[in-house]
């Protein structure tokens, strides 16, 4: 009768995963994403932005590039935005080789003035470096908070305790297969007792599988950047009003790069400048 304490701790893993999961579902549903303490949704916060847009609270007007850029991709496509912005202003240069070099050190708002900042005095650095520098500054988080208070992105809390508990649920679910192995293989048992162990081993296993299907549909928006609100107003940026389209000229542009990444660049230097996964080339 080994195999029952065995059994007993696939049930205490897959239960204990499955009611973390299910608190942090509960936490995420009772409006976690909604204002923040001691803001409120129609809180202003003043400050330029990508194009000029007013800072004005998010959900009474069109979201501006910068935080369409959070909400499709976070702090990265953020700074991916930056880069780019700033690279066609030409007051930074993004070499094919994977770096980049300040040409104007005068930023024309927070973010512009983090970037610059993060890439360092000597004014040149690899974007690698200085996108991941960057995406951690203040401007930011302020930016990631303006966008929690007004409902429109899932805070970091509930995303990293949602994303932790459905990797403890599928761990749960492989500690499960792997004890059951063992119990039905490698521990002896009466005559056709083999098929009745592995049917005891399977409901944990059950048990873990339904919680990991009902999350992929009741607990997968909040584990992104936007909250379904977010989203939302994200689709409505693309299609345009009454499903006119993006904008033309630049703001269209910048809100292609914001919402769809680098991979919209017509200039393949300049999407390799921009792959990570590049090494950036030994700099004279």
């Amino acid at each position: 009768m080994l195999w029952v304490l065995l059994l007993l701790a696939a049930w205490a893993a897959a239960g204990v995963s499955c009611g973390r999961l299910c608190l942090a579902a509960a936490a995420a549903a009772d409006g976690g994403h909604g204002p923040g303490p001691g803001r409120g949704r129609d809180e202003e916060d003043p400050g330029r932005t990508v194009g000029g847009q007013s800072q004005e609270p998010c959900g009474k007007r069109e979201l501006n590039p910068y935080e369409a850029a959070f909400l499709a991709g976070g702090p990265h496509r953020v700074t991916t935005l930056t880069l780019v912005s700033m690279h066609r202003a030409r007051r930074l240069l993004l070499a094919h080789t994977g770096w980049v070099t300040v040409v104007d050190a005068e930023g024309e708002d927070d973010l512009e003035r983090s970037l610059i900042r993060a890439i360092g005095p000597g004014g040149q650095t690899p974007i690698a470096t200085a996108r991941q520098a960057a995406a951690s500054t203040a401007a930011v988080r302020a930016l990631s908070d303006r966008l929690v208070a007004s409902g429109l992105a899932v805070p970091e809390a509930v995303r990293s305790g949602l994303t932790g508990a459905l990797r403890a649920v599928r761990a749960a679910a492989a500690f499960t297969v792997a004890l059951a192995v063992v119990a039905v293989l490698a521990l002896p048992h009466e005559p056709g007792a083999r098929g009745t162990v592995a049917v005891w081993f399977a409901l944990p296993f059950v048990l873990s599988l339904g919680c990991l299907v009902i999350a992929r549909i009741e607990v997968r928006p909040y584990t992104r950047w936007a909250s379904p609100a977010g989203r939302r107003q994200l689709r409505e940026l693309v299609t345009g009003p009454g499903g006119s389209g993006p904008p033309e000229g630049e703001r269209g542009f910048l809100i292609g790069v914001a919402v769809h990444g680098a991979r919209v660049l017509d200039d393949p230097a300049l999407r390799a400048a921009l792959d990570d996964r590049r090494r950036p080339a030994r700099h004279a």
